[in-house]
């Protein structure tokens, strides 16, 4: 019998005890001190590197809880049916205060009402960690993703959104050449099939990197495949390295392919972006893109520029993927719902300028299209749980309610768009919901909570408070300016049959489908 097998069935069999002891004297010293040297090595190994345990708050519901074992099952459920264990979470359960837990693979995540985030948004990230939520989701320990510089966020929210207008500009006509170059050709007589999520990604990557960095950046073929390749790869790598113990993964993360690949997009940032940094502390010049502005705004380590160029490719995956995904989203919704085509196209004739772009005022009145994209989002937003914050050590609520250290909390966000209280007739879509809204209430604040970009308690796609998406003001009038084009150069529609594509749930991620493709033909234009 092995060491292995007795170790399995000694809590089955009281026999095994004689067993083991019989097997361990037939060892002899320098055995038995390589087995107590691996023994304690491993133990060391693993309560070095495992989480600290969790402590639950009594009287708090745990979903579908019914002990150790239906929990485990659980955890595993939460993996790819994340989506319904939050709605019962949050429509079904009314003990608790509102708070329940919900298993995941990193255990029981704590939902949060949102009465409570007044109390949460301004707590201090050493003590309440945003940053370090986004690094657990993609184990950016390993894959680079995350980082906790605040010279991106400061950037975006210091000049972006200041300069928006005039970066709208220069984004526009490179959409037009991104189209020209990567979406499918179609004729006007024949349909034609498009992967949509993949198309979409491509534009994005170009369109956006003209906002990186100009149009330098978004010709450089090499950055665009790396900015897009660095976020593949790193999700795939982050999934893998998932399923293995906390203790082994920095052994396999040196093994797994796809993590291992992703010093080589490090270095092809650092190849794009080193010299054009260089050119323009030679020559001072400064254009309006992000690259210019975070040189300008870098502190002490930040001034590196190895370091910039490997915040630009974070940027990216932050930038390119959750906005091709919201984007391929809503070019779904439109197909599923053809009869909102002909009121956007309407609504862009109203507000085009006279060289066929859209401007800032113009962009603020799109008001049909705005509305039909936070529907969109409402149904199929990129997270499903929003506002996740690592509790470091106990925290204290303005109503005495302690939540423990080491838990992830969060609020289930796509659960409480489907409110009726909220929204009514919640799983009915409709596009001019907000628009509607919008039109009916002189309210300014109501006025401002039915647009995209709103970050409020009822709408959490974006987050909430001062870590609330600082590129969301940029990512709504991009959005807009690719679906607008798309719509005024071709028709779109789904095959006979096809219906609208589900979302794929992984964990807390509500991503389109891939695989899914739409059909596509070159409008006759008078």
């Amino acid at each position: 019998m092995s060491l292995d097998s007795m170790l399995d069935t000694a809590l089955l069999s009281p026999r095994v005890f004689d067993d083991c002891i019989a097997w361990t004297s037939s060892l002899n010293m320098n055995d038995i001190c390589g087995i107590l040297f691996v023994t304690i090595l491993t133990a060391s190994i693993w309560y070095y590197f495992s989480p600290p345990r969790q402590r639950l708050v009594p009287g708090i519901p745990v979903i579908g809880d019914a002990g150790s074992k239906e929990r485990i099952r659980n955890r595993e459920r939460f993996q790819h049916g994340s989506q319904a264990m939050l709605a019962e979470g949050y429509f079904h359960n009314n003990v608790g205060g509102g708070f329940f837990y919900v298993p995941s693979p990193l255990g029981e995540r704590l939902m949060i009402p949102v009465g409570y985030l007044e109390d949460l948004k301004t707590a201090p990230v050493g003590k309440v960690d945003f940053v370090g939520t986004f690094i657990e989701m993609f184990e950016g320990k390993y894959t680079t993703f995350g980082s906790r510089s605040t010279l991106h966020p400061r950037t975006v929210k210091a000049d972006l959104n200041q300069h928006l207008p005039d970066v709208m500009q220069s984004v526009q006509d490179e959409i037009v050449e991104a189209f020209d170059q990567i979406f499918p050709k179609c004729s006007e007589e024949e349909w034609t099939e498009v992967p949509l999520v993949d198309v979409i990604t491509r534009i994005v990557a170009r369109v956006s990197s003209r906002m990186f960095g100009g149009r330098e950046l978004s010709r450089n073929s090499s950055w665009v495949a790396a900015s897009i390749a660095f976020a593949i790869d790193g999700y795939a790598g982050a999934q893998k390295l998932k399923k293995y113990p906390e203790f082994l993964k920095p052994l396999a993360a040196r093994l797994i392919p796809e993590v291992r690949v992703l010093a080589k997009y490090h270095r092809e940032a650092e190849r794009a972006a080193l010299p054009m940094l260089a050119e323009r502390k030679r020559t001072g010049e400064r254009p309006k893109d992000l690259l210019s502005w975070m040189q300008d705004a870098a502190v002490d380590e930040e001034t590196d520029h190895r370091f910039i160029a490997r915040i630009l490719l974070k940027i990216s995956f932050a930038a390119i993927h959750t906005t091709a995904g919201a984007n391929s989203q809503l070019i779904f919704d439109l197909c599923a719902h053809p009869e909102l085509i002909p009121l956007v196209r309407e609504e862009y004739g109203r507000v085009v300028d006279e060289d066929g772009k859209i401007g800032k005022k113009g962009f603020f009145q799109m008001h049909v299209m705005d509305s039909i994209m936070k529907e969109s989002q409402r149904f199929n937003p990129l997270l499903l749980i929003t506002f996740e914050r690592i509790i470091i050590e106990d925290w204290r609520l303005s109503d005495g309610f302690v939540i423990p250290a080491h838990i992830t909390i969060g609020v289930p966000a796509q659960a409480i768009a489907m409110d009726p209280k909220l929204y009514p007739k919640p799983e009915t879509f409709d596009g001019l919901r907000f628009a509607k809204l919008r039109q009916t209430t002189n309210d300014p604040a109501t006025k401002g909570k039915a647009q995209f970009v709103a970050a409020n308690p009822q709408s959490m796609a974006f987050g909430y408070g001062r870590h609330a998406c600082p590129g969301r003001f940029f990512a709504g009038d991009e959005i807009k300016a690719i679906t607008m084009y798309l719509l005024n150069n071709y028709d779109i529609k789904f095959a006979e049959g096809q219906a609208r594509p589900k979302s794929l749930e992984v964990e807390t991620q509500f991503l389109p489908d891939h695989a899914a493709t739409i059909l596509c033909k070159k409008r006759r234009i008078a």
